[in-house]
């Protein structure tokens, strides 16, 4: 189950982005498995984040398609679990999905 870290961003939401994209991208494709899926996680961020986060993971997953590609904004357990479960869900393509951290479990029982 790969899964990439994606930090140190600026807080605001245009400077993260083009950090993302001028740094982060060239990793992340550099680091794309051959097949399944690739989650990437975030740290929590305000909404004027959701945006740019959305139509990057939307556009890596349609130019790098069949593989799945996802991410996770959230933190600790609750990113690995969900990362853990984005890699056995063949359906789920070019989705940023949000946890607290604090009821992962319940939701993806």
């Amino acid at each position: 189950m790969p899964a990439l870290a994606v930090a140190d961003l600026p807080e605001a939401p245009l400077a993260a982005a083009a950090r993302f994209h001028a740094h982060h991208l060239p990793l992340i494709e550099a680091a794309l498995p051959d097949e399944g899926a690739l989650t990437l996680i975030f740290a929590p961020a305000g909404h004027e984040h959701r945006g740019w986060r959305l139509a990057a993971v939307q556009s890596l997953a349609r130019a790098h398609a069949p593989l799945r590609i996802n991410a996770v904004e959230s933190s600790g357990a609750a990113a690995e679990e969900l990362a853990r479960w984005l890699d056995t869900a063949p359906a789920v393509t070019g989705q940023v999905i949000e946890a607290d951290g604090a009821a992962t479990a319940a939701v993806l029982t």
